[in-house]
């Protein structure tokens, strides 16, 4: 089955040369063949899986922990007022 490299690099809007087409041809038929391969074998007897190996939850706990200062944090902060950050006006 031959792939339209050139539609759908039309379609991307890209712009290739009849060399990348070429190569882009070649490389798409190396990777359906390769997976015509995979669709031959035997499949029948094995477990569907979305990893090979089986995964933990690596989270760690969620520890409550005490909140800046207000102070401390607005100090960071080129303009603000007592309570709050002030940003330069986005609507007129």
């Amino acid at each position: 089955m031959k792939i339209p490299i050139a539609h759908f690099a039309k379609l991307a809007r890209l712009s290739l040369t009849e060399e990348e087409l070429a190569l882009f041809n070649e490389q798409i038929d190396k990777i359906l063949d390769y997976m015509n391969k995979l669709n031959e074998l035997d499949t029948v007897d094995v477990e569907p899986t979305s990893h090979v190996i089986s995964l933990s939850n690596v989270i760690r706990e969620d520890i409550s922990v005490p909140c800046l200062e207000r102070k401390a944090v607005l100090s960071n902060a080129p303009d603000h007022t007592e309570s709050f950050y002030r940003v330069p006006r986005i609507i007129e």
